[in-house]
């Protein structure tokens, strides 16, 4: 289910969830119309007279209803009381709504909406809460449906109905919070730390697509990210409990793109992260001081002199706010139409930045802008590649944006080639600049793929974004010549040096086949080598990686 916004950030705005309406909606026609007046509530009605005709019209409306609601204990001085009167509400809000806007202050144990009278009034446990949700929205203009809505105590210290759905309702927004009849609070209450999970995750989802998500919200502090049962996880960290209650109302059970990376959020029992390290692992915002906890990361960039590339996250190795975006070949986001989700460019929209990467770590003897090519545009079409003049195990590749380099940095970073495990990030810089005249040396470490035919990505909406999949010792084989024999496909492998674990062709397609060499390393090496090998005179090995499996 997908969840809107519901407006508890001051100043906050947007669509909200469609609630069931619970428990009673209207008050005993002898409730005095002004029974909460004060000089504050004065101040924002248009006139007397206008107040006391529609309150009225209310009332009679009132005398129709089958539930029937009494408020007790009137408090005539208007001093703090656990029961909170909320002014100036949209005709259409649910009690869901009500209830969420006070969620973050403390335990709710009963709810009243008067719809006809733009009034609701929610009851806490204790008197506390209250009073933190009367001070927080009394410093900023709380909004319920882009309405804003004004919070005073109530004149009454307790709110009584005659049927017990307030208190269901309550207890069904409260969740993991006691209310009336004594539910005891549990770990995982409302809080400022966020557990986020993705489920489905067809495309990468990185922690600079989580920032970008969830800084929509609020300002995001910290994050961490973790695999735990093969499914990707993110702990963020908010300043206060309003704005992670608003970014959990708003994303939870959100899509990040079409039909898939869904987030399920809950509340974490932590109440702070202890982030050591600004990587693409994890990441504190409010330091941007700290290392990276990999001395080969500082020394790749240390290379780059002038302060080109930065710390992740900070207009350097992340990709940034403006570095993300959704490319036309990417599916549309959840609900949002031409605009994607979370304020994400959608279709045809321009890229800006973010598609350089930095490689380090590479063997200085055997990496080359054409193996590099080859490795990387399996996740995108490789724009130029340069190998660093001054530190030959360091290159930079551009893509053609920057949703294919977050593919290639989030498959291949920590990938063992040439027996070193590489290392992939990204870089400040917008593009890869060619060697001026003369500079013959640097122009052999430098190469320009803009019109290379071997691209597989360059015809928008390429089912190749479909198959796009982590390295793997299997690999599959397109455009074999319908003449080829399995013998002949294995030997080209062989000849080069690798294992031939297994071969299996597709049973209703030749053209295409599955390899399984005998290891995961050598499929990396086996696919840079035989991509492009010419198996007749008009047919082109095409390899890439695989998540089957051949059954023996």
């Amino acid at each position: 289910m997908s969840a809107g916004v519901f407006d508890i950030i001051c100043g906050s705005s947007g669509s909200v969830l469609p609630g069931t309406k619970r428990g009673p909606d209207q008050m005993l026609s002898s409730m005095s119309p002004m029974m909460d007046a004060t000089t504050a509530y004065a101040n924002h009605l248009t006139t007397a007279s206008t107040t006391t005709a529609t309150m009225a019209a209310a009332t009679t409306e009132n005398n129709n209803e089958a539930k029937k609601i009494k408020v007790e204990g009137g408090n005539a001085n208007n001093g703090p009381s656990r029961v909170v009167h909320i002014r100036n509400i949209p005709n259409e809000v649910t009690e869901a709504e009500v209830i969420h806007l006070g969620m973050p202050f403390g335990r709710i144990t009963n709810v009243l909406v008067l719809k006809g009278k733009n009034q609701a009034f929610l009851e806490f446990g204790d008197e506390t809460s209250a009073v933190q949700m009367v001070a927080y929205f009394g410093t900023c203009a709380a909004q319920l449906r882009g309405r804003t809505v004004y919070i005073q105590y109530s004149n009454h210290k307790e709110l009584k109905t005659d049927q017990n759905s307030s208190n269901a309702a309550a207890r069904a927004m409260n969740p993991g919070v006691g209310v009336a009849g004594g539910v005891p609070d549990t770990q995982g209450g409302p809080n400022t730390v966020l557990r986020v999970v993705v489920d489905h995750m067809l495309y990468p989802v990185t922690l600079d697509v989580l920032h970008q998500i969830f800084s929509r919200v609020g300002r995001v502090l910290k994050i961490i990210t973790f695999t735990k049962n093969n499914t990707f996880q993110a702990l963020i960290q908010y300043p206060d409990v309003v704005t992670s209650q608003s970014a959990k109302l708003s994303l939870d059970g959100q899509n990040i793109y079409n039909a898939c990376c869904t987030l399920r959020i809950e509340y974490s029992k932590l109440t702070n992260l202890n982030v050591r390290f600004n990587n693409d692992k994890s990441r504190d915002f409010t330091n941007p001081g700290l290392p990276t906890g990999d001395a080969g990361l500082d020394s790749a960039m240390g290379a780059l002199s002038g302060g080109l590339v930065g710390q992740p996250g900070f207009g350097g190795l992340g990709m940034g706010l403006a570095g993300l975006g959704l490319t036309g070949n990417l599916p549309s986001s959840f609900g949002l139409g031409h605009a994607g989700a979370f304020g994400m460019p959608g279709h045809g929209q321009p890229m800006h930045g973010g598609n350089v990467l930095l490689v380090s770590n590479l063997s200085e003897d055997q990496a080359s802008p054409d193996a590099l090519f080859t490795l990387f545009g399996v996740y995108g079409d490789v724009q130029r590649v340069k190998i660093l003049y001054n530190k030959k195990d360091s290159a930079l590749i551009q893509m053609t944006d920057a949703h294919q380099a977050h593919l290639a940095m989030t498959h291949l970073d920590k990938v063992q080639v040439w027996g070193k495990q590489i290392r992939v990030m990204a870089s400040k810089h917008q593009q890869v600049q060619m060697p001026k005249e003369g500079q013959t040396d640097a122009a052999e470490l430098t190469k320009d793929y803009a019109n290379s035919p071997l691209h597989r990505f360059k015809r928008p909406g390429s089912k190749n974004y479909q198959n796009i999949h982590a390295p793997s010792h299997t690999l599959h084989l397109s455009n074999i010549p319908p003449s080829a024999e399995e013998d002949a496909i294995k030997a080209a492998f062989e000849t080069e040096g690798f294992s031939v674990r297994n071969f299996k062709f597709f049973p209703n397609d030749h053209r295409m086949a599955l390899i399984e060499l005998a290891s995961v390393d050598e499929a990396v090496m086996a696919l840079m080598k035989l991509h492009n090998h010419q198996l007749s005179e008009t047919n082109h090995l095409r390899v890439s990686f695989s998540k089957s499996v051949i059954n023996h």
